[in-house]
């Protein structure tokens, strides 16, 4: 098998097998681009690498050749005494996972190259060379920990009394080295190897082996990116930023990855390798600078950025090096952006003819829109700025600050709200990014690996804030001290930082779906658009759960066409409880009638309010679905009163009878209990109540000038004969409410005991929808107790890949999608005309509303705030 690829073999569409990062820099070398020399060996060798514990049959071989082919065309050879070849070996996986996997740079230097290499460049580039790859390789490849590595590096600047690494002087590099490698030694047990072949068949195993360290399972996990993949690793030959000032590094973005404004934006560090830059250790200057300093490298990179944009039809994240004036690419993306960015790009992309609006909305996402109606800071009351900096991640976030990632997560797992504060961030900070509100640094700029990993995520983020004198658990600006568990609110559009709890207000894109923002922003005039046409492309209709009149009309202002879900035991909270309770536990016909007979023209009121909200539209009326303990005094209470009781008055024989009653319909497991249309059917007269005042209200509605569609849903069917018992009691009642008013009412089943979607043709007998109620589905499927497992095990199951996200969050496609596939076809089979929703908490979740695309659903429900993320991924399935 081949396993080792030229760049000149290869092209961005091979990503699969080549990784990105190789796909992407064998597209470049075929465009003419300065791309250095270099392979990619692939995905297929990590696999059998990780599978096998091994390197494959066949690929030390493929490698050599490669190699020789590589020193042949350069002219020297991977360490020669004289006249060094040094190579860079670095991840490459086919989804862009930025600064999880490893990378290590002047692979080749020893005791001996390191000697020709200042022959060719300097003494003091050098020696900067090696105790960065000592540095890399020692932490990358043996895991000596980075910390001592830094830890020495300051020492020397402290001696050398700067705060800048570009101070040191060869001597001072020189004598670095020597106590990298004794860090090495300590650690390791052996000298740093000086064999360079040896140095390269370490560092391309260290790289496969990243592909499972904890932070890159870690960030897969947060990404939803398959375990299975495996990372390409690129062999390519270095070059050399670090030489002086007329040399340098850099990161640049087509357009504004923060905004999606056209332009130049970018960091540049002179005298640098490329890690100095997304690792943030020294504060960049902007690209534009660039112009100052190297107009040629600067005009040239310009022409290649506008050829690759055009190219790859999107924004396009650039890493480059100039060696003393030689401009040099070192990889291209398709680059992450925010997600303001991301609907903007796209609209301004289809207003130049490069894409059409269905690409347009395929290059956009639910989850991304979510995070344009987070809310924003209200700085009316002009809140003190602390300091400002890079705002790299938009977003408002409000936390208390801590300054270690197992801090952040330790107080986030206690509910607190965090924000994380470093000098700079490393990919060991994931867990602490991921459970944060939101990140300030003190180092970095657009491109530094907070900033990157912030914008994937969604995350708030600020860097660059210089004047930050980051300690172990305080900071100090400008006079004003900082300490670990104080307020912090950060601003990730404007940079700004302020001291204590800056109040929110709603986004201009939820204003905007309330009817109330301005279409001449950029943005809100992007997102109207994508949505318009997103509309007109999906199939599915997009429905709202809602219990109130307030959450109907907001639904309908967001787009809802019709209540898929209205829980009516959610209309039996407060006041009301007590007569559902007297209703339960009654044991006496008089006692239940007196209640149902209270109860019913409150049942009628809230339906007219619903009804009047989305006239013409269907709601989805769902009758009582409690478990009995929710709507039950607490058993243990009760006993407690009853035994400690004094005198026996009237209020202790009440709890007497009371815990009788309680203790009778007491039960073990309440979610598998005496509820839904069990309920109904040990109840007489509860739905039968519910039915005429959901038939009273429409044609009181009706009558009014209105117009009710309602549809009545019996919860927890498992078997026909219970959907038909209480289908013939609704039709009596039906038939003598409405009369010859014009309401129409369906009568329909919640689809969510697995029993009901196995038997569902036999259920479509009596049923003119199904709603697929998959919160429930997905408990009894699984056998999971929702309120349980989440705390009790979820996490380890997520931890070890059993889950690669909750089954409650996304649907289980194999599992509980299959029930769903299972029941729509089996049900259409029996009724051709039936119609299909789902009412779960998944009809909010992009993923999920793709799969009930495919299976040909006709709407989904969910939550008023969910329902333009709905919208959206309906449009975006169908295209």
């Amino acid at each position: 098998m081949k396993y080792v690829f030229a760049f000149e073999e290869g092209n961005k569409d091979l990503k699969d097998l080549l990784g990105g990062k190789g796909a992407n820099l064998a597209e470049m070398t075929n465009l003419g681009l300065p791309v250095p020399p270099g392979f990619t060996i692939t995905t297929e060798a990590c696999r059998a690498y990780l599978h096998d514990k091994r390197l494959p049959d066949g690929l030390t071989g493929q490698i050599e050749a490669r190699l020789t082919a590589l020193e042949e065309r350069i002219g020297r050879r991977l360490g020669d005494a004289a006249d060094p070849l040094l190579v860079s070996v670095r991840s490459g996986a086919k989804f862009s996972m930025p600064g999880m996997m490893e990378t290590v740079l002047n692979v080749g230097l020893n005791d001996e190259s390191v000697n020709g290499l200042a022959a060719q460049g300097g003494e003091r580039f050098a020696w900067d060379s090696y105790r960065r790859l000592i540095a890399m390789f020692g932490a990358t490849v043996c895991e000596v920990p980075a910390e001592d590595f830094s830890h020495a590096l300051d020492e020397a600047k402290r001696h050398k009394g700067t705060r800048n690494d570009l101070d040191l002087d060869a001597d001072d590099l020189r004598a670095l080295v020597g106590t990298y490698k004794k860090i090495f030694a300590k650690h390791v047990g052996r000298d740093f190897p000086q064999e360079p072949r040896e140095q390269l068949d370490l560092a391309i195993r260290a790289v496969f082996d990243s592909w499972n360290a904890d932070r890159a399972v870690l960030y897969r996990r947060q990404e939803r990116i398959p375990a299975d993949l495996g990372t390409a690793v690129n062999v390519v030959a270095m070059v050399f930023g670090n030489l002086g000032p007329d040399s340098g590094t850099g990161v640049a973005f087509t357009r504004d990855p923060g905004t999606g404004a056209p332009g130049v934006y970018g960091d540049y560090l002179a005298n640098a390798q490329g890690e100095d830059v997304v690792a943030g250790i020294r504060n960049t200057v902007p690209l534009q600078e660039l112009e100052r300093l190297d107009k040629t490298s600067y005009d040239e990179l310009l022409r290649i950025m506008t050829l690759l944009e055009e190219h790859y039809r999107d924004l396009c994240d650039i890493e480059f090096t100039i060696e003393r004036g030689k401009l040099w690419m070192l990889q291209t993306r398709v680059g992450k952006r925010t997600a303001a960015a991301a609907f903007t790009i796209a609209a301004q992309l289809v207003d130049e003819g490069v894409i059409d609006l269905d690409e347009a909305i395929r290059r956009v996402t639910g989850a991304q829109l979510g995070q344009l109606m987070f809310p924003r800071f209200d700085l009316s009351g002009a809140p003190e700025v602390l300091t400002s900096a890079v705002g790299a991640s938009p977003g408002a976030a409000v936390g208390r600050a801590v300054f270690t990632a197992e801090h952040a997560i330790e107080l986030a797992g206690q509910g607190e709200a965090v924000i994380l504060v470093r000098r700079e961030t490393n990919p060991d900070d994931l867990g602490g990014m991921i459970a944060a509100q939101g990140i300030l640094t003190s180092r970095g700029g657009k491109t530094s690996h907070a900033a990157v990993v912030a914008r994937g995520m969604g995350k708030t983020c600020v860097c660059g804030a210089d004047d930050l004198e980051v300690g172990r658990n305080e900071f100090t600006v400008h006079g004003t001290r900082v300490a670990e568990g104080d307020l912090l609110s950060i601003d990730g559009t404007t940079g700004r930082v302020y001291l204590g709890e800056v109040p929110v207000e709603p986004s201009s894109v939820v204003r905007y779906f309330e009817g109330d923002a301005d279409l001449q922003d950029p943005l809100v005039a992007a997102v109207d658009r994508l949505m318009r046409h997103a509309d007109t492309r999906r199939r599915l209709r997009i429905r709202s759960n809602a219990d109130t009149g307030e959450d109907a009309a907001r639904a309908r202002r967001f787009g809802a066409e019709g209540i898929g879900l209205c829980r009516t035991e959610h209309m039996f909270l407060g006041d009301r409880r007590e007569l559902v309770e007297t209703l339960i536990l009654a044991d006496r016909q008089p006692e239940r009638s007196a209640a149902l007979d209270a109860l019913l023209p409150l049942q009628r009121a809230d339906f007219v309010e619903l009804f009047h909200e989305m006239d013409g539209l269907p709601v989805t009326v769902r009758l009582i679905d409690p478990p009995l303990h929710e709507f039950l005094p607490s058993l243990t209470d009760l006993a407690v009163r009853v035994a400690v009781a004094g005198e026996r008055g009237e209020d202790a024989r009440h709890d007497e009878r009371l815990l009788t009653a309680v203790s009778r319909m007491h039960e073990q497991n309440p979610m598998l209990g005496l509820r839904g249309v069990r309920l109904g059917l040990v109840i007489p007269g509860l739905f039968a109540m519910q039915v005429r005042a959901i038939a009273e209200a429409a044609v009181e509605v009706a009558r009014a000038g209105g117009t009710a569609r309602p549809e009545i849903m019996v919860p927890l069917v498992g078997a026909v004969q219970e959907l038909e018992t209480v289908r013939a009691e609704a039709e009596k009642i039906l038939a003598e409410v409405i009369g010859d008013s014009g309401v129409e009412v369906l009568i329909g089943t919640m689809i969510e005991v697995p029993r009901a979607a196995l038997t569902a043709g036999q259920i479509a007998e009596a049923a003119e929808f199904f709603s697929f109620g998959t919160n429930d589905l997905t408990q009894m499927g699984w056998g999971f107790s929702r309120d349980d497992v989440e705390g009790a095990f979820f996490w380890r199951y997520l931890e070890l890949g059993i889950f690669g996200i909750s089954p409650f969050e996304s649907l289980d496609r194999d599992g509980v999608g299959r029930l769903v596939r299972i029941a729509s076809e089996e049900g259409r089979a029996a009724r051709p005309g039936l119609k299909l929703g789902v009412c779960g908490e998944h009809g909010g979740d992009p993923d999920s509303v793709h799969f009930f695309h495919e299976v040909g659903l006709d709407y989904v429900s969910c939550s008023p705030f969910r329902v333009p993320i709905a919208r959206l991924e309906a449009g975006r399935a169908a295209v």
